[in-house]
């Protein structure tokens, strides 16, 4: 996987651990080797103004994604991926650590960077909740994701639960 992370945030993030946990999720949803993908982590301003510009909604936001190809995972096991350019997700640290700190269970900065990371790059692959069907689904698959990196990272105790919405 071509993936690159950028931190424009002005805050330190761990952008290994968002570059694994990307890679980690399309590796999970069988999504081709060759496909590339951009995390960038921005401040509250450009969140903003994103938010604004693609959202019609004020105030900065979480994570927000962009697709280009709209590439999907293979259905059928035999089923080949296709290569393509995933597209980008925008995540925002600063209300990352509030949402962190607000969780039920309390988190840090960057497991909850790491949990939007997961979000946006399934956004990327078509999933959504707006619907409590699709809801149920993508935040299965979600947290099946976070906790199987975690696993295989040797993280203990609870994962983050969902904040976004």
């Amino acid at each position: 996987m071509a993936i690159e992370v950028n931190n424009e945030s002005g805050l330190e993030i761990d952008e290994r651990a968002v570059l694994d946990i990307a890679r980690y999720a399309l590796a999970r949803m069988r999504i081709h080797p060759l496909s590339e993908l951009s995390v960038i982590a921005v401040d509250e301003a450009a969140m903003e103004q994103l938010h604004l510009q693609w959202m019609d909604l004020p105030g900065p936001t979480d994570v927000m994604s962009f697709p280009m190809d709209e590439l999907r995972p293979p259905i059928k096991d035999d089923e080949e991926p296709v290569q393509g350019l995933l597209g980008d997700v925008v995540l925002c640290p600063q209300v990352a650590i509030r949402q962190g700190a607000a969780a039920p269970t309390g988190h840090s900065m960057d497991a909850e960077l790491q949990l939007l990371t997961v979000h946006g790059v399934l956004h990327l692959l078509g999933y959504d909740h707006e619907e409590p069907d699709e809801k149920v689904e993508m935040f299965g698959l979600q947290k099946a994701i976070v906790d199987g990196w975690r696993a295989e990272h040797g993280l203990t105790g609870p994962s983050p639960a969902p904040t976004t919405t």
